[in-house]
């Protein structure tokens, strides 16, 4: 489990395909310090299992459903990604849960500069995922844990960046078009699971 407070940008060193999959690999550093050989990484929110540890670099394997379902499939060498370890019982919850399962990924319609640093984000993301969206919740956007701050039908989620959000994850990179990961509220599809019998579909792995 994680809460979708990002703790250092790491940089894709390499991306390889496989014949069912592929296998990424990750220089970055502060993720790693009490990292262990199956340890699990959130990479833009994607929950991976880490490998081949060094002191500087990871490597994990992508299964075909997360290649299909995530932005992950779109990486080059170069590109900075957002990497958290997962909560310890001891560790504040300054996010909300976030479990690295992602449903989907949204397109990106706006990310206007609002003054001082603060930016305005719009996102695009299947209507199948209105219902577990709402107005003043949570939601993960590339593994950052951020409230929405607007739902219009699209549906088309608003939400504000920060400073500190902005310059320490990949939003900076973000522009019209791009695609992120989005994982919703997992607490929404329990209760909905409760009230009617019925979950949300997951497509089955190829």
């Amino acid at each position: 489990m994680f809460t979708g407070i990002v703790e250092e940008l790491g940089t894709v060193e390499s991306i390889e395909s496989r014949s069912a999959g592929a296998r990424l690999v990750i220089q970055c550093r502060t993720v790693l310090a009490d990292a262990t050989e199956g340890s699990s990484i959130a990479v833009n929110g994607v929950c991976l299992t880490a490998l081949a540890l060094t002191p500087d670099s990871f490597a994990a394997d992508l299964a075909p459903e997360t290649l299909s379902r995530t932005n992950l499939g779109a990486l080059s060498d170069g590109t900075r990604v957002n990497l958290e370890r997962p909560v310890t019982p001891a560790t504040r919850l300054s996010g909300h849960i976030v479990q690295g399962h992602i449903d989907t990924t949204g397109e990106v319609i706006e990310l206007r500069e609002l003054g001082d640093g603060n930016w305005w984000l719009k996102l695009l993301v299947p209507e199948s995922l209105n219902r577990y969206i709402v107005h003043k919740g949570s939601i993960a956007i590339d593994g950052i844990s951020l409230t929405v701050a607007a739902l219009d039908p699209g549906p088309l989620v608003g939400v504000t960046i920060i400073p500190h959000t902005y310059t320490h994850t990949t939003l900076s990179q973000a522009r019209p078009g791009t695609r992120l990961n989005v994982e919703v509220d997992v607490l929404a599809k329990h209760v909905e699971k409760l009230l009617t019998g019925t979950g949300a579909p997951r497509s089955s792995p190829l």
